[in-house]
């Protein structure tokens, strides 16, 4: 009996011994891959800056990748770094490639993109003069030979989510049309998370507005019988529509401006000619509805005067309410869209700042996190869906 519990003892270390060298092994097996070092959020480590880096239109950010490889004498040479935007669900748009000292930067990236080369183990790119198209997610990949591993960094902007629709009216616009106003506007078309950050803020709007990614949304931060639902506030989703056969309003998205607005004074109102080359003569040129929203929301511009806009709108915009000047809530005021020959109004005027360029990247580099935006806004609808 003696005998036959020493051998279960022996059989049991025996197995604990080669289930010890089986993870050894793997463990040594595992070793061999480059990594790129993640949190619990998913995005790839930074001391600052976990989960997602923020910053403005214009501004310079580091997306944040760090990696390690075992053996740490691994020829540098042998490393591949790329960078790619996530476009869509498995697209991707090329950003950077480095193998080396080899580098290539590719499309509306070219020019703006460096690595930061902070040290061995850092795969960190710098952009410069961020636009609002560089808003999204970003996928860092590193290799060495045949093993890679990848990471994810989100860029999100500072900026303001504003509702629109065209002359024509409401629910005149497909998703193609919905993205081209906003960009003839100075903006794109709001993501989800940006539209509903924009209702957290107080935004309220009774008609559905597309989305970059193809669905139609719309916040109510007021219930009323009109807007859906009567007692609860939410962002409204109707969902993925068809691209080119519904219309909607757009939701727009757009960040800090290259200058600043201002209403151009004058002794008398202008019709929308008199107000182009009235702007013209100042050495401008006629404000575009996102370059309104982005002075009300960053240069806290207030003006209790109604102007005109480059789309043939009137709107004017409120920082510090008070019963003259349309309600009691912050926002900008529209007064829709009036005959162009006839009708009378001031006109707000943008001016661009000078290009600065600064040809060292380290100079202007920020890596940011959110901050809580100043205004809230809430815009009122008297639309229905």
């Amino acid at each position: 009996m003696a005998f036959k519990k020493m051998s279960f003892a022996v059989f049991i270390l025996t197995c604990a011994l080669l289930e010890s060298s089986l993870l050894a092994g793997l463990e040594k097996e595992r070793r061999k891959v480059v990594h790129v070092l993640e949190d619990e959020t998913g995005a790839v480590i930074v001391q600052t800056a976990p989960g997602k880096v923020v910053t403005h239109r214009g501004g310079s950010i580091t997306l944040p990748c760090r990696f390690h490889h075992e053996p740490e004498n691994t020829d540098p040479d042998r490393i591949r770094i790329k960078w790619t935007k996530v476009t869509d669900t498995l697209q991707f748009q090329d950003v950077f490639v480095a193998l080396g000292k080899q580098q290539r930067v590719f499309g509306p990236y070219r020019g703006r993109v460096f690595l930061e080369q902070a040290g061995p183990g850092d795969a960190s790119v710098i952009i410069q003069n961020v636009t609002l198209e560089d808003y999204g997610r970003y996928e860092c990949e590193v290799t060495d030979d045949m093993e890679d591993d990848t990471g994810f960094v989100n860029l999100d902007l500072e900026g303001v989510v504003f509702p629109y629709y065209p002359r024509e009216g409401r629910y005149k616009l497909n998703y193609h049309q919905a993205e081209d106003a906003c960009k003839q506007q100075d903006a794109i078309l709001a993501s989800h998370s940006q539209l509903h950050k924009a209702w957290l803020e107080g935004l309220d709007w009774c008609n559905a507005g597309w989305l970059e990614d193809g669905s139609v949304q719309y916040p109510v931060s007021h219930p009323r019988a009109q807007c859906g639902r009567k007692e609860t506030p939410g962002v409204r989703n109707y969902g993925y529509r068809h691209k080119e056969d519904e219309h909607y309003d757009a939701f727009c998205f757009t960040s800090k401006l290259n200058g600043k607005v201002y209403f151009l004074k004058r002794f008398k109102k202008v019709n929308y000619a008199e107000a182009v080359k009235a702007c013209v003569r100042d050495g401008s040129i006629v404000a575009k509805v996102g370059q309104l929203y982005a002075a009300w929301k960053f240069q806290l511009l207030d003006r209790c005067e109604a102007g005109w806009l480059e789309d043939g709108s009137i709107r004017y915009p409120i920082v510090n309410p008070r019963s003259r000047c349309g309600g009691s809530e912050p926002g900008v005021r529209h007064l829709g869209f009036p005959d162009k020959k006839f009708q009378l109004y001031g006109v707000y005027c943008f001016l661009k700042n000078e290009d600065k360029k600064d040809t060292d990247p380290r100079k202007t580099t920020e890596t940011l996190t959110t901050g809580k935006s100043k205004n809230s806004m809430s815009i009122n609808s008297t639309g229905t869906i």
